[in-house]
């Protein structure tokens, strides 16, 4: 028998995994990582030093996309879009756990502000499913626009040779592109202009702060 389970549940739930993300030993992806079958060539000093900067960036980007997810599902009403959310966000677990393995393979940490950015996610998250079902799959075509775009920006700025990173980053826009015409399916609003500019803002705010810590 399947179980209703209250707001007050999906936030008791929600703050455990928010623990197993920030703190917990990263488990296994339901995928396999796109790095494996690429050689791991020797970077340069500066090399790296991007390398470790893009990939930081992008674990923390998915540790705001797991938060983001969750907190959407959190009061999510329409069972068809809850179902979307689960599996959007399990997809984003496999690139939060392969950003995570690419960053220990260049013998990086991840950003210590990782915490800040996944409650700021998850509140951002329940704020816009409030709003309702569709405005919140409007946060995440936009989102995912977003995301997209600095993605790309991020396979032209890595070195050559950091081929597993790339392979890491070309799967991940994959992804990311189907989450959003997947939630425009689903009939997603389009946000007002000023939401996408704040959100661009707030991106780039980011990505300046966790490139180097």
């Amino acid at each position: 028998m399947s179980r209703d389970y209250s707001f007050l549940d999906h936030c008791l739930i929600a703050a455990q995994e928010a623990l197993t993300t920030l703190c917990g030993k990263p488990g296994n992806a339901d995928r396999a990582n796109p790095a494996w079958p690429e050689l791991d060539e020797s970077l340069s000093s500066n090399e790296r030093s991007v390398s470790v900067g893009l990939m930081r960036i992008n674990h923390t980007g998915e540790v705001c996309a797991q938060a983001l997810y969750r907190g959407q599902a959190c009061v999510a009403k329409d069972e068809e879009i809850l179902a979307f959310l689960k599996q959007a966000e399990r997809e984003e677990n496999d690139h939060f756990l392969w950003c995570h393995e690419r960053l220990d393979e260049l013998g990086a940490k991840c950003s210590v502000f990782n915490a800040y950015w996944y409650w700021h996610s998850f509140f951002l998250g329940i704020f816009a499913g409030l709003i309702g079902d569709h405005w919140s799959l409007g946060f995440v075509v936009e989102t995912e626009k977003q995301v997209a775009d600095h993605l790309r920006d991020h396979q032209a700025r890595l070195p050559k040779q950091d081929k597993r990173s790339k392979a890491i980053i070309d799967q991940m826009l994959i992804d990311e592109e189907h989450h959003g015409h997947s939630a425009e399916k689903l009939g997603a609003k389009e946000l007002p202009d000023l939401i996408k500019v704040m959100m661009h803002c707030h991106a780039q705010v980011m990505k300046a702060i966790v490139y180097h810590v």
